[in-house]
């Protein structure tokens, strides 16, 4: 049984898909379609660059969901989704999985993504928060860490990643302080380069922006179980769909334990669907005995295709 799995910011690289957009008509019509939809060319920033307009959050989410979603439509003509049951994304690649899933419509997806950039790009001021990756701790250990940070202010778990791989966010002050007990503990971590800090409540001006935009847009059952990152279960009801994305702009992405949810529903190939190879590394530290596969590229696709039928 295969499990298809969508990339999240942080795994974009100028160029990506576009192996894909110079051989396949669907995906240049896919990204004709994006920029027809955000009413400028994300087709040039993603294949062209500059990085720095890549990695602006507002270009960011739609760039990703757009090169997953052409990948995915290639990928369909030649695959059998037969033996296919679970679908998850890891943050915005929720939103890649509902589009695929068929829940979600490609354009609306768009105009969401690009609004949820803004906004949680807009929540909190620049130089105001902090992220950092934590290495080799254990989920229980981190919330003791957590709990001794004495501040009113913010530090949060803001993604489960994978086994011994945590990623906390929260104000630059209450982060600092978890750094220093980090410190004295002689536990590892590495402060992340990053615009704002994601999937905390600090987050909760963004989710506020977001929830009618969200409510206002359509919702079908998608017609695969789709993952979510903010139960770590599958979730089918259009308007539990919609609550559980406004919910996940504060909440913690519970990716491990997504992971392990679908492997123990005798998944045994993990396909990871868009640029970069982040969450096969994050399948391969979480779980054993299964195959993980990441295809950004056409041999990718074939061999994914031929490995994944032993």
């Amino acid at each position: 049984m295969n499990a298809i799995l969508f990339p999240g910011q942080g795994s974009q690289v100028v160029g990506m898909g576009s192996e894909f957009y110079n051989n396949f008509d669907i995906v240049k019509k896919i990204f004709q379609e994006a920029d027809d939809k955000l009413n400028y060319k994300i087709s040039k920033i993603i294949l062209e660059g500059p990085d720095d307009e890549l990695k602006l959050t507002k270009n960011t989410q739609p760039a990703i969901l757009t090169v997953s979603y052409s990948i995915f439509s290639v990928l369909k003509k030649e695959f059998d989704f037969n033996y296919t049951k679970f679908f998850a994304g890891h943050s915005l690649g929720e939103y890649s999985a509902l589009v695929c899933s068929e829940s979600l419509d490609f354009n609306d997806a768009l105009y969401l993504l690009y609004e949820r950039g803004k906004s949680m790009q807009e929540a909190v001021p620049v130089g105001k928060g902090s992220m950092i990756a934590v290495l080799g701790s254990k989920i229980d250990e981190l919330n003791d860490f957590i709990k001794a940070v004495k501040t009113e202010g913010v530090c949060e778990i803001a993604n489960d990643n994978a086994e011994g791989q945590t990623i906390i966010s929260g104000d630059i002050e209450s982060v600092n302080l978890l750094q220093n007990i980090l410190k004295e503990n002689k536990k590892k971590f590495i402060p992340l380069n990053v615009s704002a800090p994601f999937h905390c409540s600090l987050m909760s001006p963004a989710a506020d922006k977001m929830k009618d935009k969200i409510n206002s847009v359509d919702f079908k059952k998608p017609i695969f179980d789709v993952v979510c990152n903010v139960t770590s279960k599958p979730e089918n009801k259009p308007e539990d769909i919609k609550r559980l994305l406004i919910e996940q702009i504060c909440s913690t992405v519970r990716w491990r334990e997504s992971i392990i949810n679908i492997s123990n529903e005798n998944v045994s190939n993990f396909i990871e669907i868009g640029p970069g190879k982040v969450l096969s590394g994050m399948v391969k530290r979480t779980v054993k005995n299964i195959n993980c596969f990441s295809i950004n590229s056409i041999n990718d696709m074939k061999k994914t295709i031929n490995e994944s039928k032993k």
